[in-house]
């Protein structure tokens, strides 16, 4: 299938205003930065990220910290789906129990600052439980995301046709089996867009973990500032950085979609 030309032209000026806009906030940083008198240091920012030791590569502190970042956020985005989907079938379960403990876990922690849950989990639990800097930093993110990512598995369950039920059951299909074969594949396929952008917050998230001293990719930076005060090239570094996750984790998910969409109607479907 061939792009329409009308396509393409808007794409080009999609891009071309992108790129406009970025040179207009370099222009505007520049101009700050000439007023405020600030001397920028960018040269040294690349040693930070990878040096060179006896002729070996090594990896620089902010590459360190983004190590760090990656094993938290991954860590935490598969407890968070967990999480996130247990609740989910917890609240559309027919037991009273389940949803009232549900909605309990959803209304306390979509109520609460994350900060204030990290806070609690490493100064109140942590020492109770035994847990470490960077298992109290995955549960906090684990279970602040997880309750939205909750939501969303809920609404994706409940959008599947009522007639996929109806014929899964005539079936003979166990809840189980309903779920696991008919239900939550098609869910899955239709909650993919938000769970992306739920997953860019978490990475997002995660430089709040550098609070109870977890070296991440922040913590890096933070230290980095304090030694050094290259203040704009090392927040701008971070920033850059952050965008680029985002933006990997975004083609990722568009390309599973499209792997998904390319086999067609699911096997699993009932029609």
């Amino acid at each position: 299938m061939h792009r329409r030309p009308g396509k393409n032209i808007a794409s080009s000026f999609d891009v071309i205003k992108y790129l406009l806009t970025l040179g207009g906030l370099a222009w505007l940083i520049g101009r700050g930065s000439e007023q405020l008198g600030y001397s920028w240091h960018w040269h040294r920012i690349p040693g930070y990220i990878l040096t060179v030791s006896h002729g070996h590569w090594q990896a620089g502190p902010l590459l360190e910290g983004l190590m760090v970042t990656l094993e938290v956020s991954a860590a935490s985005l598969v407890l968070a789906a967990l999480i996130g989907l247990v609740t989910a079938l917890l609240r559309l379960s027919g037991s009273l129990v389940g949803r009232v403990l549900a909605v309990i876990y959803l209304e306390t922690i979509r109520n609460t600052p994350l900060l204030v849950q990290i806070f609690f989990l490493y100064f109140v639990m942590a020492p109770i439980l035994d847990l470490s800097r960077f298992t109290a930093a995955v549960l906090a993110l684990a279970f602040f995301e997880g309750a939205y990512a909750s939501e969303i598995f809920r609404a994706g369950i409940v959008s599947v046709a009522r007639g996929q039920w109806e014929a899964a059951y005539s079936l003979g299909l166990s809840n189980y089996a309903t779920y696991r074969h008919i239900i939550l594949p098609q869910a899955v396929r239709l909650v993919l867009p938000p769970l992306t952008s739920q997953a860019i917050s978490l990475v997002k998230d995660s430089a709040l973990v550098s609070t109870i001293a977890v070296y991440d990719l922040t913590m890096q930076g933070r230290a980095i500032v304090a030694e050094t005060f290259l203040v704009f090239e090392v927040w701008f570094t971070l920033a850059a950085i952050y965008l680029l996750l985002a933006f990997m984790l975004s083609l990722l998910v568009r390309l599973v979609e499209r792997l998904l969409a390319g086999r067609g109607q699911p096997a699993w479907s009932v029609q």
